[in-house]
């Protein structure tokens, strides 16, 4: 189970496969996961860990709330 909080890049496009997203796919900008109909955008690579304000606006834009996410 991953607790909210900082996470690394890697470990946010597994949890996302996990909750059922395919990808990441490559944008202009940035690279995108999808499901459904529903694209989300996905940081690109860098030093540090996805921190918890980035990780709370991709979980607003996946709609995955944070029970969900704490229950994988």
């Amino acid at each position: 189970m991953p607790k909210f909080g900082s996470i690394k890049r890697k470990e946010l496009i597994y949890y996302l496969r996990q909750l059922g997203f395919i990808g990441p796919y490559s944008g202009r900008k940035h690279q995108f996961m999808v499901k459904e109909g529903l694209r989300v955008r996905i940081p690109n690579p860098h030093r540090g860990d996805i921190g918890r304000n980035l990780l709370k606006r991709i979980h607003r834009e996946a709609g995955i709330d944070k029970v969900d996410w704490e229950a994988l």
